[in-house]
């Protein structure tokens, strides 16, 4: 009886039984049995087959897989294309006939799967993608397809399954569509800026949800002030909740910048105004009353209206009245809004009355300016100083590098003034990411003698990703003496954003992180 400890054995037995061996034991037992033909049988007979007993006992090991067992070998150079060269042919749909026995040179299903992207062969269906006059057409086979997507299962398995060799695809764009096969059979995602907002209808219409994160992701990285409207509006399509959150703060802090954006003149009509509509919209609204004028302008062409002034009105419609016109400076008034033919006489003359009169009219524009958004400091000293040899200048630089871990967009920076009495100081301000230049702006601002720091500001909040670092600089001219900060932090929490520092090769003139200049960071979030 054979013990517990011998049974539970982590090993695995073999018994095999080797040719020689084997042909030895045959031709004996053949000479018991038959003396006689010992002679003829010893040239005709055959060996019998090999034996293996194999014994598999209970492991705790984890099972490999193919790929484990057999590891992947670099193919001869005569031998067939690899899956790289296939994905590469099946691009174009060359649809090179594979060698024989290619499927021996892929240990993985995924890559035996990954031949047969955009391939002729077996294919049971095709498609016919594109608008009439863009259209291409794509192998595919059903089995695939249907283990890639609940709407080709329902589409070739389903109840209602129709039996067709051609299914005509008109609405989605033939390299999103093949983007979207690409994920299916190869498990890869390829994306391309002007692809993507394709590639996601295509994955969203299929029910391919990896593949649509995939998208948004990519969308979210590469969002800014250029495409956020256009984004705001696909977002709003699409019912991607956290990409419309995305492109409202971009949107929000970085007004001015994405209203004069190309895209903002491409955006639908509901998406016009639910951003003239919001209340933390960061930009002046001379801004947004010629960015809605630029909208209307291509809104005309879009509906083959001409260039008129009536037709401008007539495509924004109620829209007019978001814009909050009597909160405009005076000036802006005057020299935009009221010579833009846009406003009929009576509305320019209302204006006018509620700018000067004490009794106002009533006017249909909203009278309440925005709220905009409150710009949050970050402050990286504990404490601050002055001596009577420190701080000077003389044209040198005063820099420093931090790192966030969300999106911010950088407003300027808070300095310090003299600390001799009240001084003006000139400030050319610069905020750079390995080396290229994002931002930089110069002005003057006025000290008035105490240790309180004084906002200098960026024509336009400049975005900065996590995880990178970035170098603040400045160049001060003005009174000689300054205060300084000291007991500089390396980490600083402000609100929801953690802000890291650490010193800059920039730095001229003595400014680390223990101590020197620089001593805010002004930013929304």
């Amino acid at each position: 009886m054979v013990d517990d400890k011998e049974r539970n054995m982590k090993c695995l037995t073999f018994f095999l039984m080797l040719p020689e061996t084997v042909k030895n034991r045959s031709k004996k037992s053949s000479k018991k049995t038959n003396p006689s033909s010992s002679s003829s049988s010893s040239s005709s007979s055959k060996l019998p087959p090999v034996c293996y007993e194999i014994i598999t006992l209970k492991t705790k090991k984890k099972k490999k897989m193919a790929a484990d067992i057999f590891p992947r070998k670099k193919p001869a150079s005569s031998s067939s294309t690899t899956v790289q060269q296939y994905h590469q042919q099946n691009l174009s749909n060359n649809n090179l006939i594979p060698a024989p026995n290619w499927q021996g040179l892929y240990p993985t299903i995924r890559e035996r799967n990954a031949v047969m992207f955009n391939n002729d062969l077996m294919a049971d269906v095709h498609f016919v993608v594109g608008p009439p006059g863009g259209t291409q057409r794509l192998p595919g086979h059903k089995y695939v397809l249907a283990v890639g997507s609940s709407v080709f299962h329902a589409m070739f398995y389903g109840e209602l399954a129709e039996d067709k060799d051609e299914i005509r695809i008109p609405d989605v764009d033939p390299a999103a569509f093949l983007a979207m096969l690409k994920y299916i059979y190869c498990d890869e995602i390829d994306l391309a800026a002007d692809t993507v907002l394709a590639t996601l209808y295509a994955a969203k219409k299929y029910i391919v949800p990896h593949l649509a994160r995939a998208c948004v992701n990519f969308l979210e990285t590469s969002l800014s002030a250029k495409n956020a409207c256009v984004l705001l509006s696909q977002s709003c399509l699409f019912e991607e909740p956290d990409l419309t959150q995305r492109c409202w703060e971009v949107i929000d802090a970085q007004a001015e910048l994405a209203l004069k954006s190309e895209g903002f003149c491409d955006i639908d009509f509901q998406t016009l105004e639910s951003i003239l509509r919001r209340e933390t919209l960061n930009a002046k609204e001379i801004v947004v009353f010629e960015a809605a004028l630029n909208w209307a302008e291509v809104e005309c062409q879009r509906q083959d209206l001409a260039l008129s002034i009536e037709n401008k009105r007539k495509v924004l419609g109620k829209a007019l009245y978001l814009i909050r016109i009597p909160t405009m400076a005076l000036d802006d008034f005057a020299n935009g809004a009221a010579q833009s033919g846009v406003l009929t006489l009576n509305e320019t003359n209302d204006i006018f009355l509620w700018y000067t009169a004490a009794k106002k009219p009533e006017l249909q524009f909203v009278s309440k300016a925005r709220k905009g958004l409150v710009p949050q400091r970050c402050h990286r000293f504990q404490s601050c100083a002055y001596r009577s040899n420190q701080w000077r200048y003389r044209g040198r630089c005063d820099s420093i590098q931090f790192a966030v871990d969300k999106r911010v967009f950088i407003a300027g920076f808070g300095l310090y003034g003299s600390s001799c009495g009240s001084a003006e100081y000139s400030a050319k301000i610069e905020l750079k990411r390995q080396g290229a230049v994002l931002g930089q702006s110069l002005s003057k601002y006025f000290s008035d003698g105490s240790s309180s720091t004084f906002p200098v500001w960026f024509e336009h909040p400049v975005q900065v990703e996590p995880d990178t670092f970035y170098t603040a600089s400045v160049i001060l001219d003005g009174s000689e003496l300054s205060y300084f900060g000291q007991e500089g932090m390396t980490e600083v929490q402000c609100g929801k954003v953690t802000v890291q520092f650490q010193c800059s090769s920039d730095s001229t003139n003595g400014t680390g992180v223990q101590g020197g200049q620089i001593p805010e960071l002004i930013f929304y979030a």
